[in-house]
């Protein structure tokens, strides 16, 4: 029960700390503020932030279930990641650590996304608010990606959680989307400060969500790896 809980925390810490990420967080507001401009009430404008948060967490929570579930229902990886999860574990977790502090430069090919193209987004309404926050999950940046494949995959598979986790996951994604929906949709004029006060908050959560990564990982390499009794 204790692991489950820490699994939950763990799952939902990474969605928080996935939506709230530079490339996320940047692309969430735009896409928030866009789709708004084009409601006709406040109401309107919130409903639009939840429907394309919702969208978000659909999004992961799919991905994470297919990936997930295709890993368990390979007996031979099942059973090889039952014997070394541990050990395989451990280097990864420093590699994701390492990623998400910024000391290994990556890059992913971002898609863009025209004007034309948001037109016809926001002229379907809420259904493009959707189908504009599943596409916006699903264009990783380096720190979302380690976040999601390095983070939450490995997390998931250990606990055999191929639905539970990536829902929390994706639920911890749509949290911060929310707030700036409910202060879009008020008209409220510290968004702009709301999204400076965000982005360095992030920068401390992903230093410490960073070195808590290494830290945990290089425990589990002393000891399930290299034998150490630590």
């Amino acid at each position: 029960m204790i692991e489950l809980l820490a699994g939950i925390g763990s799952a939902l810490w990474l969605g928080i700390l996935t939506s709230i990420s530079p490339c996320p967080l940047a692309s969430n507001v735009a896409a928030v503020s866009y789709v708004g401009s084009h409601a006709r009430s406040p109401g309107r404008v919130l409903l639009a932030g939840l429907v394309y948060s919702f969208g978000r967490a659909v999004a992961y929570v799919v991905l994470g279930w297919l990936v997930v579930a295709s890993i368990l229902s390979v007996p031979s990886v099942s059973f090889f990641l039952q014997q070394r999860m541990n050990q395989i574990l451990g280097p990864l977790l420093v590699v994701i650590g390492v990623g998400i502090l910024g000391w290994i430069p990556l890059r992913l090919p971002e898609p863009g996304i025209g004007e034309g193209f948001r037109e016809r987004v926001a002229r379907r309404g809420l259904l493009g608010a959707g189908g504009l926050g599943v596409l916006f999950a699903l264009s990783f940046c380096p720190v979302s990606a380690g976040l999601f494949f390095g983070g939450l995959i490995p997390l998931a598979t250990s606990a055999r959680s191929s639905f539970v986790l990536p829902a929390v996951y994706g639920l911890g994604t749509g949290l911060p989307v929310v707030v700036f929906a409910v202060l879009i949709a008020h008209g409220a004029r510290g968004v702009a400060k709301a999204f400076d006060s965000l982005k360095g908050f992030e920068r401390v959560a992903r230093v410490t969500t960073g070195s808590i990564f290494i830290g945990a990982g290089g425990y589990l390499s002393l000891t399930h790896l290299l034998g150490f009794g630590v």
